[in-house]
């Protein structure tokens, strides 16, 4: 930790509060009181000792600096440590906060620092830089009655790394990378538990694996916990629990009544939850943190000191990170109220000085709160097989509200998972998940998917885990479907198209920018028939199982027919002008 562009702080110490004037005073009251003098004695060394502990409190803090130059979208660090006295509960009776700004004092942050040890002698407080230049800070530590400060500097150079992801607001289905200016196709999978792996370097080969798997999302839970395990070959263990313990727990492994202190927060799990936020930034992979879940019944109260203390120890720990996206809860609905949601909602994006994209997941999709400001783009939870025309009667909504956001379907199926509710065997097929995203894709959509889970965690064989914990093995392949659809989807202008299956005349998807592109997808294989503004087009058809392209012949016209394909399965066309305007 580097010292360098740090002000030693000033200290204000208030008066104590007991109110002897001078050590005289005492001895003429014992002295009136006709006890001995050593007694007396003793008895005033005691209530200083009981006055320093309790009301000079710290005796020293030591700030640093992370380093003096970071890329813009990384983040400063500046730890306060406290020596000698700590906070009896430093996660209540201490804090750390401040205020940073551009040099030419364009902007202010002002932020929120928080506690890393559980004796309270670190805290620590960091900033994302959104752009290249310089900054200055002024940070504050307060504990009892006394507040030491320190000021600094830093500068941010470009490093052209990514910044948070953005609703693009030229095309506002649709994402965008601030920073680089990118456009970012969503293409998410569930790994809720990714944290309950014991040891970092299984929670980094499975982002790993994932991150080659051209999966840029995944949805990880910060404090859910469940009694379940949904008739998956997934078992706690030595190697790995979904009795994760964001908080200290008298009985971590009791699912009903772990005993959390719901007062402190168990260090040791937020910082491992730190490295990977830091290794799937490293690989522009995005985590949608998702605050609780409703399968574990044990949760901070609504409302409470003790819940607000966990969604501001969160935001204050991992708003930095820039590849976070923010999702109030799993089955939301189940266990907190509308009007909690857009309470906590507002207060979220308040606390987060970066704004990231924040949602909620509940079961039904009516109680997502689409019109409010803080509301990013929808989660949907929709296992129906029909999840072309479900997209699509969720845009024509989010028209109907007036407020044009993404549509994400973030829960439709999990690889080889059967509940009661699911249509039947191969219902829940990789092959029939891939469809499915192909189906939200060509409704303007994005979606989060799940991995089987049957390749077992801590049940032979042991190499997978799938949508509980993110792992898996090379016999799952499912995703190597998903990312031939990516390869399709970026291989053009997806983000400038809108649904327009009218210009389709066999009833297959169509998605347009008329005159420009036209991407068709066949559900079924066979041939298409395709209405275009009459120009000259390059064609090429694709195939989503292999990701294999074939060149056609160049197209002409007001009208275009395919070649025809085999009805084995699913393909796509398609065609681009010649020369775009």
């Amino acid at each position: 930790m580097s010292n360098a562009c740090i002000n030693r702080s000033t200290v204000e110490r208030h008066p104590p509060a007991l109110h002897f004037s001078a050590p005289t005073s005492i001895f003429r009251f014992f002295s009136f009181q006709l006890i001995p003098l050593g007694r007396a004695l003793f008895f005033f060394s005691a209530v200083l000792s009981l006055t320093s502990c309790h009301r000079i409190s710290p005796s020293f803090v030591a700030f640093s600096q992370s380093s003096n130059s970071i890329q813009a979208y990384d983040f400063v660090e500046v730890t306060a440590k406290v020596s000698l006295l700590h906070a009896s509960n430093p996660f209540t009776d201490a804090e750390l906060n401040g205020w940073f700004e551009s040099a030419d004092h364009f902007k202010r942050w002002p932020v929120e620092g928080f506690c890393d040890s559980s004796d309270g002698s670190i805290f620590r407080i960091r900033f994302m830089p959104p752009a290249p230049g310089d900054y200055i800070y002024s940070v504050n530590f307060h504990q009892g009655r006394t507040t030491e400060s320190s000021t600094g500097n830093f500068h941010a150079s470009d490093g052209h790394r990514r910044g948070p992801i953005r609703v693009d607001p030229q095309y506002p289905w649709h994402f965008i990378w601030e920073g680089a200016g990118e456009h970012y196709f969503f293409n998410g999978t569930t790994a809720y538990w990714l944290i309950g792996w014991r040891n970092d370097k299984t929670i980094q080969s499975s982002i790993d694996r994932l991150h080659n798997l051209k999966i840029n999302r995944l949805r990880v839970t910060i404090a859910g916990r469940s009694n379940l395990l949904y008739g998956e070959p997934v078992i706690p263990g030595e190697n790995w629990t979904l009795f994760i313990t964001p908080w200290p727990a008298k009985l971590p492994e009791d699912p009903y009544h772990p005993g959390f202190d719901y007062t402190r927060f168990d260090v040791s799990y937020w910082q491992k939850f730190d490295r990977a936020l830091q290794y799937a930034r490293d690989k522009d992979m995005i985590i949608s943190l998702v605050l609780d879940m409703n399968d574990g019944r044990v949760h901070p109260a609504e409302f409470s000191a003790d819940e607000r203390r966990f969604i501001r120890y969160a935001a204050a720990r991992f708003s930095a990170y820039s590849n976070i996206t923010w999702d109030l809860g799993d089955d939301l609905d189940h266990y907190r109220n509308r009007i909690w949601t857009h309470w906590t909602g507002t207060w979220l994006e308040h606390l987060d000085p970066y704004h990231h994209l924040a949602t909620s997941h509940p079961l039904d999709n009516r109680h997502q709160d689409r019109t409010s400001d803080w509301f990013g783009f929808t989660s949907f939870q929709e296992w129906s097989r029909e999840q072309h025309a479900f997209m699509l009667s969720q845009r024509k909504k989010q028209v109907e509200l007036g407020r044009i956001i993404p549509q994400a379907n973030e829960e439709y199926g999990y690889e080889d998972h059967y509940p009661v509710w699911s249509p039947g065997l191969g219902s829940e097929s990789a092959d029939t998940l891939r469809r499915m995203a192909w189906e939200i894709a060509m409704a303007g959509g994005y979606q989060t998917t799940g991995e089987s889970a049957r390749r077992g965690t801590n049940v032979w064989p042991d190499t997978g885990g799938g949508w509980m914990n993110g792992r898996g093995d090379d016999s799952m392949t499912m995703l190597k479907g998903y990312s031939h659809m990516v390869d399709f989807f970026t291989s053009f202008e997806w983000w400038k198209t809108e649904p327009h299956d009218e210009l389709a005349t066999r009833g297959d998807y169509c998605l347009a920018n008329p005159g420009e592109t036209y991407a068709i997808y066949l559900p079924k294989g066979g041939r298409a028939a395709l209405r275009i503004s009459a120009d000259r087009y390059i064609a090429k058809s694709f195939n989503p199982l292999t990701g294999d392209w074939l060149d056609l012949p160049p197209v002409q016209g007001s009208s275009w027919t395919s070649p025809e394909t085999s009805n084995l399965h699913d393909w796509a066309f398609l065609l681009q002008r010649v020369s775009p305007r």
